[in-house]
């Protein structure tokens, strides 16, 4: 329109004014730059079993919110704004990564090939360890250490499958002093639960069947004799008070000897109080899992551990 003054970088306009509009301009390509749209590069490795540590390269990945494999969360630290480290969630498939950020989402252009142990059963939950990234409720006082032992018929010697447990220990991180809280020798409580689906999704269960070596002070689990159910046992000592301290977290260990055809896993759950019964309420709270152990004519020492939280 004629009568208005357009501003032009060009030898007309005063030096003090084109100076001012070069300042603004410099200005609005710093902020598009710093709310610019997320975008991933590349990822490394592009395949793996669940727990697997994946570095994901992109742009704008410093405010990311959430990082899905399909639409399954999974567990993410941001390194800088070009570097994101991610862990490869359970009970998922071979879905697209996706990074959610406040300005958008980004797909990674390689797809992740999900591959886990094919000596692991397919109907396991957890097929590999992980650490629960939630921590337990502030009122949450209790802990207990517990195992999942599970016969494979796929491979030989599953019908006379075993696993012989020596001892059990649960132990707390408090202060920077590690507390033992348990100290279980030959002995464990547990119940038999539905292996398909896994554990059938509510609290139904059978008794354990328990055979005592009094030689060797170990509980035996003849998990060969019911192998569709899942051989669930935890501590025979009552459940722990935690202590009265800052806690880092705790470790559950074993002593086991697992025979062909057997499978092993540990964890522990944090509890609302060493009496409240398990239910519905949101009583427990699981700290995580181990990987699994596999079989060996020795005795192994196995555990899982949530100080530290999940490893990245």
């Amino acid at each position: 329109m004629q009568g208005l003054y357009q501003p032009a970088f060009n030898s007309i306009a005063p030096p003090a004014r084109r100076l001012r509009y070069a300042g603004l301009l410099l200005l609005s390509i710093s902020l598009a730059g710093q709310s610019g749209l997320v975008q991933i590069v590349r990822i490394s490795p592009t395949g793996g079993p669940e727990g697997t540590r994946v570095t994901v390269i992109g742009k704008n990945l410093q405010e990311t919110s959430a990082v899905l494999f399909g639409e399954v969360r999974s567990d993410f630290k941001i390194i800088s704004p070009d570097e994101l480290v991610v862990l490869v969630p359970h009970n998922t498939s071979t879905p697209p990564l996706t990074v959610v950020t406040p300005q958008g989402r980004s797909r990674s252009p390689f797809a992740f090939s999900l591959v886990n142990d094919p000596r692991i059963p397919d109907e396991v939950s957890y097929k590999a360890g992980y650490v629960n990234s939630v921590a337990q409720p502030s009122d949450f006082h209790s802990a207990r250490l517990w195992g999942i032992a599970i016969a494979d018929t796929r491979v030989s010697g599953g019908e006379s499958a075993r696993v012989e447990i020596a001892w059990t220990q649960l132990s707390c991180r408090a202060d920077g002093k590690d507390i033992v809280l348990n100290d279980d020798r030959g002995n464990v409580h547990g119940g038999l639960y539905l292996r398909q689906p896994w554990f059938g999704g509510h609290n139904y269960h059978e008794p354990i069947p328990l055979v005592y070596d009094l030689a060797l002070h170990s509980v035996v689990l003849n998990v060969g004799l019911r192998t569709d159910r899942v051989w669930h046992f935890w501590s025979p000592s009552p459940r722990a008070t935690l202590p009265q301290a800052e806690l880092e977290g705790c470790t559950a260990r074993a002593r086991v000897r697992i025979s062909q055809g057997a499978l092993l896993q540990m964890g522990f759950d944090y509890w609302r109080s060493p009496t409240v019964p398990y239910g519905s309420g949101g009583n427990n709270h699981e700290a995580g899992a181990s990987n699994w152990y596999f079989p060996s004519d020795q005795w192994q020492d196995v555990m899982f551990s949530d100080i530290g939280g999940p490893k990245f």
